[in-house]
């Protein structure tokens, strides 16, 4: 059983860009005065849960009959700032502040150790900032009723004081992306631009399936260099029931064409932010991601797949060479294919798939058929295996990446004794790096011999 959540976005219709500024500012404020308060006395306050944190920071801060003189006293320069706002940012700059002490911390350690080595350190320390862009959460009740499904009030400082404003909101959204089994939480009112929205996020408890490893079907998925994605089917018994070929090659052209304009105004006038074609550039990222990873869900659901397995991508590495425009490509290559994985990891555990990542290493370099290592073509779309047989060369490493999810799951299942076993028989088992789909099929054939069977 998992909870999962996602956030439905609803515009704000009923006000314009500055009606919700001050209550931003003031919220804002409020949350740098509480990061200050509780970076002074972390000594007292580190040990703290969050839940105990927050009643021992309002002691500290908040005026009450019981607690006339507080230490710092938030009420003199927030007044009648309301309870529910104030606890909530405590919360977040706990959080805040004992992120910054734990990075300061790794950081002391990583330059002792890089001194004791002789060597130079030349790494800044963290610094605790105190300004922050963070949103309000509206409690229920008490910062935010519902009126009708497109009409609420909220709880907002305008006239140097909090009052209720009454707004109206897009729910189109709410209507098609949610249902009865979804809990709604309390909203968050954002800015964007120079719009407002409101936030509404939603969880549920959603069971993942538990299908036995021989019956499960599973998706193996290569995010590659010619295509978005490759993605094929694939039984426990090493069968392979469907392949799917998933690109947009117009969205990738003009995708090329923006980064390399980007590259050149950056070389005329220097490192310009250039907000016009960062615009346009995650634009044409987030609809190759987005429709990437639908049409992957939609392959999954198809062969009702159990697991939908992914190479492990790690840190980005910049290969040799690379620089401005080329550079600026691989980068976002890199950040695709990671919101590919995460986008379809959400979307398929709506579903109660599960999501399984192997190690990357050589199952694009390997042929599936255990012939060894393969060559490709200038567009490196094509393999030609040591036999001379050409494949597609991303269809080659989704079959490596599927038998690789296999072995692994079965070998976890085996004593010591069958695995040394097993190893003898099929050798090319004790090196991960070195795994294909005809390893995946030799253990198959050596579990089928009398001398697995009676170590069963």
């Amino acid at each position: 059983m998992a909870e999962q959540t996602k956030t439905i976005k609803c515009k704000v219709l009923s006000h314009g860009e500055n009606t919700f500024e001050q209550t931003l500012i003031v919220y804002r404020e409020a949350l740098s005065f509480i990061v200050d308060v509780i970076d002074s006395e972390f000594n007292s306050l580190g040990s703290l849960s969050t839940k105990s944190c927050v009643t021992a920071v309002e002691k500290l801060i908040h005026r009450t009959k019981s607690n006339p003189s507080p230490k710092y006293d938030f009420s003199v320069k927030f007044y009648k700032f309301p309870s529910y706002f104030r606890r909530s940012a405590i919360s977040k700059a706990f959080g805040i502040v004992k992120s910054y002490r734990s990075n300061l911390e790794n950081w002391k350690e990583e330059r002792e150790q890089v001194l004791s080595e002789g060597k130079k350190f030349k790494k800044k320390a963290p610094v605790l900032s105190f300004e922050h862009k963070v949103f309000p959460v509206f409690y229920k009740n008490n910062m935010f009723n519902q009126i009708s499904k497109n009409e609420a009030q909220i709880k907002v400082f305008k006239n140097n004081d909090w009052v209720w404003e009454t707004v109206v909101f897009n729910d189109k959204n709410l209507k098609n992306r949610v249902d009865n089994s979804w809990k709604e939480n309390n909203p968050t009112l954002i800015k964007v631009g120079k719009k407002y929205f409101l936030n509404f996020s939603y969880s549920k408890k959603i069971s993942l399936h538990k299908t036995k490893l021989r019956d499960q079907v599973i998706v193996a998925v290569d995010l590659g260099l010619t295509n978005s994605a490759v993605c094929s089917a694939m039984r426990f018994n090493g069968t392979v029931i469907g392949r799917k070929f998933i690109n947009q090659p117009l969205e990738k052209d003009r995708l090329k064409t923006k980064a390399n304009k980007l590259k050149k105004a950056q070389s005329q006038s220097g490192k310009i932010s250039a907000p016009h074609f960062w615009r346009k550039i995650n634009g044409l990222q987030k609809h190759i991601i987005n429709n990437t990873s639908s049409e992957i869900i939609k392959f999954a659901e198809t062969f009702n797949a159990d697991v939908i397995v992914f190479e492990y991508l790690g840190k980005m590495k910049m290969p040799k060479g690379y620089y401005g425009a080329k550079k600026l490509r691989h980068k976002l290559h890199h950040w695709c294919k990671l919101g590919i994985q995460n986008k379809v990891e959400e979307m398929a555990h709506y579903r109660g798939m599960r999501i399984r990542r192997v190690n990357a290493k050589y199952t694009s370099a390997l042929a599936f058929d255990g012939s060894g290592e393969l060559t490709r073509n200038s567009k490196k779309d094509l393999a030609v295996f040591r036999t001379g047989k050409v494949y597609h060369a991303d269809l080659n490493a989704t079959y490596n990446i599927g038998a690789r999810y296999f072995i692994r799951e079965l070998l976890k299942s085996f004593s010591e004794k069958k695995r040394l076993y097993m190893e003898a028989k099929v050798p090319s088992l004790t090196t991960r790096t070195r795994l294909t789909l005809a390893s995946f099929i030799s253990l198959h054939q050596a579990l089928s011999t009398e001398g697995a069977k009676q170590l069963a």
